[in-house]
C-alpha cells in the first residue's frame, strides 16, 4: 500500500510540533551520515529547532573524509601508470595536492565515471587487456559490495581488476569525536544506511562508555523528526541508550552475510581521515589472500601517500562539527559548487554543498 501524502504531511507537522515543544536541557546532537545532512538542510530543520537544541553535521560524507593523499594516488595511477581509473562522479572534482581526478582525465588520463563497483568489474571483464582500478570510497554501506566484486574477480579470473581502497569504518570516527575536547557532541543521530549493515547493537559500546544517546533514523522527513525527537526525549529524561527509530530497515544484528563478506575480503587498518587525522583500525585494506587485487600494493608498493590540503580550506573543521560551513572564510566566495576548493563543497553529501544549496541558517 502506498503512502498517503496528506497523512504523511499531517504526521510531519505533529512531529515537528513535538520537537519544537522541547523544554529540557540544552543538547548538541550530530548526524554522522551525509544523506541526513542533505535531508536536514532540505527540510530547513536547523532553523526550526527550539532554543538550546543544535544539530551538527559530522564526518558522514565518504568523499569528504577521504584524505588528499588518496586522491593524489589515483591521479598518479591515471597519469603515470596508464591504468583505467573507475570512480564515482563526486570524486572527480575533489582537489588533490596539485590537481583533481577530473583534470587528470582532461590531460589524457583514462578516468571513467561509474555508478557502482559492478560497472568497474564488468569493464575489466569486457576489456581484458586494460588494467582497471576501482577507487573504493565509503563506509560499511558500500565496502561489502566492493568485497563481493573482489571475490567475484578472483572467481572469474579477472587479473586486470584491482581496488584502491579508501574505505572507512564508522565507529572509530564516532569514538574520536567523543574524545575530542573541541567537539561538543551530546548525542548522535545514527545513519540509517550504514546501520543496515552494522546493526543497531553496534552502538551499545558508545552508550556504555560515553553515556551518549544514539538514535538510528531514516531519511524521509518523518524519519528524521522521529530521530531528533528520540534524542530530545532521551536527553530530557536523563537517559542514554540505543534507540532504533528505523526498524523497517535496520535489524539489531544488521546484515550478517554482508559483515561476513566484508571480514573475508577486508581487514581493519589504521587510516587517515580528513579532519580527524590518523585513527586506529578505522579503514579497510584487502587481506593478504586478496593482495593481488590491491591496487596500492600492485602499483604503489603498498605505500599510502600524504597530500597537501588546499590553502585556507576549513573542511577539516566542518567535518568535526566545530565550524559551520558559512564560518569558513572561503565559503560562497572562493569556494562554490562551480569552483570548489574543498571536498565538503564538492560532494552531493557534503555539509558545505548542502548549506550552499539550501541556504541553511
Amino acid at each position: 500500500m502506498g503512502s498517503d501524502p496528506a497523512r504523511d504531511q499531517g504526521l510531519t507537522g505533529a512531529l515537528l510540533e513535538r520537537v519544537r515543544a522541547y523544554a529540557g536541557p540544552p543538547v548538541t546532537a550530530m548526524e554522522v551520515c551525509g544523506t541526513h545532512t542533505v535531508a536536514v538542510a532540505r527540510m530547513g530543520l536547523r532553523g526550526l529547532l527550539p532554543h538550546g537544541v543544535r544539530l551538527l553535521s559530522g564526518p558522514g560524507c565518504p568523499v569528504c573524509v577521504t584524505p588528499v593523499g588518496a586522491f593524489d594516488e589515483v591521479i598518479h595511477l591515471a597519469l603515470e601508470q596508464g591504468v583505467t581509473v573507475a570512480s564515482f562522479g563526486d570524486a572527480l572534482r575533489v582537489p588533490g595536492s596539485e590537481s583533481s581526478l577530473g583534470e587528470a582525465k582532461a590531460r589524457g588520463g583514462d578516468v571513467r565515471v561509474v555508478y557502482s563497483v559492478t560497472d568497474a568489474l564488468e569493464l575489466a571483464a569486457a576489456e581484458p587487456r586494460r588494467q582497471v582500478v576501482f577507487f573504493g570510497l565509503g563506509f560499511e554501506t558500500t565496502s561489502p559490495t566492493v568485497a563481493w566484486a573482489v571475490k567475484s574477480a578472483r572467481q572469474r579470473g579477472l587479473e586486470n581488476f584491482s581496488v584502491l581502497s579508501a574505505h572507512k569504518a564508522l565507529l572509530p570516527a564516532m569514538v574520536a569525536l567523543l574524545r575530542d575536547s573541541e567537539v561538543e557532541v551530546g548525542a548522535f543521530l545514527c545513519p540509517g544506511h550504514a546501520s543496515m549493515v552494522l546493526g543497531a547493537n553496534v552502538y551499545r559500546g558508545l552508550v556504555e562508555e560515553f553515556s551518549v544517546p544514539c538514535v538510528i533514523a531514516g531519511f524521509e522527513p518523518n524519519d528524521v523528526l522521529l530521530g531528533v525527537l528520540g534524542v530530545l526525549e532521551q536527553v530530557g529524561g536523563g537517559v542514554a541508550r540505543v534507540q532504533n527509530a528505523y526498524p523497517r530497515a535496520v535489524a539489531p544484528e544488521g546484515n550478517p552475510a554482508a559483515l561476513d563478506l566484508l571480514a573475508e575480503v577486508f581487514e581493519p587498518v589504521d587510516s587517515h581521515w580528513r579532519g580527524l587525522g590518523s585513527l586506529p583500525l578505522s579503514g579497510y585494506e584487502l587481506v593478504p589472500e586478496y593482495a593481488a587485487f590491491d591496487a596500492r600494493r600492485r602499483y604503489l608498493g603498498g605505500r599510502r601517500w600524504a597530500g597537501l590540503e588546499p590553502g585556507g580550506c576549513r573542511c577539516a573543521d566542518v567535518l568535526r562539527g566545530v565550524l559551520a560551513p558559512n564560518q569558513c572564510p572561503l565559503f560562497a566566495e572562493r569556494c562554490t559548487p562551480n569552483s570548489p576548493v574543498g571536498a565538503c563543497m564538492v560532494s552531493s553529501e557534503g555539509a558545505c554543498g548542502a548549506h550552499y544549496r539550501y541556504r541553511e541558517v
